[in-house]
């Protein structure tokens, strides 16, 4: 009786299991957990095609197609090395055409732009309260570059969507005016950029290189502070491209005015455009992203219990990478020990962010619910309130935030400074004192913190 094609196949594969395990080419938890559950689809001269049954598997997988090819060439399958292609099961009836477009080489370039991400659009760009200017001047500066805003400098904290933004004016315009040229860099990849060139006395060409863009942004301009001769550079380049009516777009981490070590005439450069901030998404925004992420990556919002949405968008809505951070957690936490393959149960998602979470079980609270209802009920914003401007009500706001997350949440003091910018523990301590010292000694801050408690307990 002869072997059939799948007997046959999976004859091999354990055949390489083994070989692996002998070998000591695949430790045996690894191999148990992620090779075994998997099954070769296809083997012949020119490839081997490897089925696994989760996206860790694949990726542990394509890190060791190496091991698998010479498997296969010791085990007197194939008389030569041959490429191991590992899918998941659901790629299976796209084998044919997951060939097509291949992206294309592209050498490097002592001048050449960084990439910009196709998939960072306005189209997918979420919009909520918290970042509406910001788009919308975004939007109107990539549909008509030069005309409007010169430069539009944005500003917020980290993993807000700032980058997102810079791409997203990048990509409309590089698909409405195809004949514009557009140039994307971070500050710190600028400064390469001009001592490479210094050192190989080509920095006259990199100039008249930049100054031929017509669409020049720049990400994290505060870490230009300091480097005097790129600021020189740029300066030069600022101005030719601003007076030839060429747009440029800066996004940072602050406002002009608050980037230590930046000259002035820099800063008096980009005060003079139009300064738009984005702040720290409310629930719905962040639920908004939520969904967005989970349909990117190539998952249905079915699958994911509605409660569980809540939790994350509640508790990770300070920053969006936390927030896609807290989503991959799950996702890996479900596809791994989530028994069923049903939908992303509560549970599982409490599981999976078990720690993670700033949040107290016992009453909701977090500290970004805490910093927006500061803000909400002095009429700022989160981005005033965990940033470094200094005036009155402002700081004072920022000292009543802090005093409530430690004695609301009993949060330990350098966690509190993490979530206030990166301030160290003395400040948040000496923060917390001036609070306590102005509730004894001033009846009306201390009517205004308790108002603020009971809008918290609501």
């Amino acid at each position: 009786m002869t072997r059939s094609r799948d007997q046959y196949l999976n004859e091999v594969w354990s055949q390489v299991l083994e070989y692996l395990l002998n070998n000591r080419r695949a430790e045996p938890p690894l191999l148990d957990t992620f090779y075994r559950p998997a099954f070769l689809e296809d083997l012949n001269e020119d490839k081997a095609v490897i089925v696994v049954n989760n996206i860790i598997a694949k990726q542990i997988l394509e890190q060791n197609t190496d091991i698998i090819a010479s498997a296969l060439m010791d085990l007197n399958y194939m008389d030569h090395l041959i490429p191991v292609e590992i899918i998941q099961e659901g790629e299976l009836e796209k084998l044919r055409s997951s060939e097509k477009n291949e992206p294309v080489f592209i050498p490097d370039d002592d001048f050449e732009s960084m990439p910009i991400q196709p998939d960072r659009t306005f189209d997918n760009f979420v919009v909520g309260d918290c970042n509406r200017e910001s788009q919308a001047a975004a939007l109107a500066c990539a549909y008509n570059p030069g005309k409007y805003f010169n430069p539009l400098f944005i500003f917020g904290n980290s993993g807000l969507g700032k980058t997102h933004l810079l791409m997203a004016i990048g990509n409309y315009v590089m698909k409405s005016y195809p004949d514009k040229k557009v140039y994307y860099i971070e500050s710190l990849k600028f400064v390469d950029k001009v001592v490479k060139a210094i050192q190989n006395n080509r920095i006259d060409q990199f100039k008249q290189y930049m100054c031929s863009m017509d669409l020049l942004l720049v990400d994290d301009i505060q870490f230009l502070a300091g480097k005097e001769k790129s600021h020189e550079i740029f300066f030069s380049i600022y101005n030719e491209l601003v007076n030839n009516r060429k747009q440029i777009c800066i996004a940072s981490d602050r406002q002009p005015r608050e980037i230590k070590g930046l000259e002035e005439r820099l800063i008096s450069r980009f005060s003079s455009g139009l300064s738009v901030g984005i702040d720290s998404p409310e629930f719905e925004t962040s639920l908004a992203i939520l969904r967005m992420k989970i349909k990117n990556s190539g998952n249905d919002i079915e699958d994911v219990d509605e409660q569980g949405l809540s939790y994350i968008a509640s508790n990770f809505s300070g920053n969006i990478r936390d927030l896609e951070g807290a989503w991959n957690r799950v996702l890996f936490y479900a596809i791994m020990f989530q028994k069923d393959r049903g939908i992303i149960r509560f549970e599982t998602v409490v599981n999976a962010l078990k720690n993670q979470a700033v949040v107290s079980d016992k009453t909701g609270l977090s500290p970004v619910r805490i910093i927006k209802t500061v803000a909400d009920y002095y009429g700022l914003t989160r981005q005033q309130i965990t940033g470094k401007t200094r005036t009155k009500n402002i700081s004072s706001a920022r000292h009543i935030s802090i005093y409530l997350c430690r004695k609301l949440l009993d949060l330990p003091y350098m966690k509190i400074g993490d979530e206030f910018g990166g301030r160290d523990h003395t400040t948040i301590i000496s923060a917390c004192t001036k609070v306590e010292k102005q509730i004894r000694n001033d009846h009306a801050f201390a009517t205004a913190v308790g108002e603020i408690e009971k809008l918290l307990s609501a």
